[in-house]
């Protein structure tokens, strides 16, 4: 009985209309319930989920990188980069230069300020990946990822 936690849950009084609808809502229930979480986390720090994606981006990438290549790296769609990139600076956590040889490039860096900010976020970060998803079993994490790329693969045109 698949569906009965999340018919008890969202107090439905029907079963769902589809498997796909049932997984489609559980997807995105789950989704909200981790963001929340993890949005509590940045915000202890200062930051928006979408802020510590880049800085964690460039720190990955360690070098300076183009604005392109980061919203291309990014894992939920930003429409609003400049802007996005905008509070970073004024927040003294990353910096900008145009390219001397095409000023239309623009590169971010990270700054000495936003390297500290991330290793403070770090520990109480991997402490929360434990606590959503530390009660599954090495298999069933790995099964979950391939399900879920395997549903966003169908997505992609």
């Amino acid at each position: 009985m698949a569906g009965k936690s999340l018919q008890h849950e969202l107090g439905k009084k029907t079963p769902f209309e589809s498997p796909e609808k049932e997984a489609m809502l559980n997807i995105a229930r789950t989704s909200d319930q981790l963001q929340n979480r993890f949005g509590r986390l940045f915000r202890e720090f200062g930051l928006t989920g979408s802020q510590h994606n880049v800085l964690r981006i460039l720190r990955g990438e360690g070098r300076p990188m183009r604005c392109e290549e980061i919203r291309r790296r990014m894992i939920q769609v930003v429409p609003a980069m400049t802007g996005l990139l905008d509070r970073l600076e004024k927040d003294g956590l990353v910096t900008r230069t145009r390219c001397e040889n095409d000023r239309r490039v623009v590169h971010v860096d990270l700054t000495t300020k936003a390297r500290t900010l991330l290793q403070k976020i770090d520990g109480p970060l991997t402490n929360l990946y434990q606590e959503c998803l530390g009660h599954l079993g090495k298999a069933e994490l790995e099964q979950l990822s391939r399900l879920l790329e395997k549903a966003r693969k169908s997505l992609r045109t």
